[in-house]
């Protein structure tokens, strides 16, 4: 392994939104490189990708810290929606994380869940998620109205079906700074005009 890969600093660096890819495999994350993703998000087993890429690899999927860092994981996703009844086990995994030089993203998906976070883990990067929006709900103004109370100098990603660089501007504007994407849509959306202002 060649070093740690910062998702912080690669979703915060230049200008503009950074788009973050699911991998299902290695050549998926080669591919979301190649077409200018940030990063890339994995649910399953690791093998192969750390080194198919050279982007950070956020871990969504269960499993100690540990064995994440050991298939080459750079960052972990912690769920705050499990604070309510687990807090002493949520709070051991993110402190764990940390410890073993992992960054935390950790998962909202309304007011309650970002206030828990914050007031019992305080990390750096949120990842703003409609999972349990209503059916009349619309996924990326559930978002929006998250982002205003993600503190400033924390990072924001969205979780979120995006398919035009309209709804990706909508969300630069807003001050998300990324979003994760389809492997299928990431080259339009990284290639197309950026915003107008």
């Amino acid at each position: 392994m060649t070093g740690r890969r910062h998702l912080s600093q690669a979703i915060s660096e230049g200008d503009g939104i950074s788009l973050i890819v699911p991998a299902s495999g290695a050549e998926d994350a080669r591919t979301a490189e190649l077409h200018g993703a940030k990063g890339v998000v994995v649910e399953q087993n690791l093998a192969g990708i750390r080194e198919a890429t050279g982007l950070p690899i956020l871990v969504r999927a269960e499993g100690s810290p540990a064995e994440a860092l050991d298939l080459g994981a750079d960052a972990l996703l912690v769920a705050a929606g499990a604070l309510d009844d687990e807090v002493d086990r949520i709070e051991r995994r993110y402190a764990e994380a940390l410890e073993l030089g992992l960054e935390c993203v950790v998962e909202v998906g309304h007011p309650d869940e970002l206030e828990a976070a914050l007031e019992h883990l305080d990390p750096e990067i949120f990842l703003l998620s409609p999972r349990n929006a209503g059916s009349g709900e619309d996924p990326l103004e559930r978002v929006l109205d998250l982002l205003p109370d993600v503190p400033a100098g924390k990072l924001a990603i969205a979780d979120l079906e995006v398919r035009t660089r309209d709804e990706v501007a909508e969300l630069e504007r807003a001050g998300v700074d990324a979003v994760i994407v389809g492997l299928g849509n990431v080259a339009g959306l990284v290639s197309a005009a950026p915003p107008e202002v």
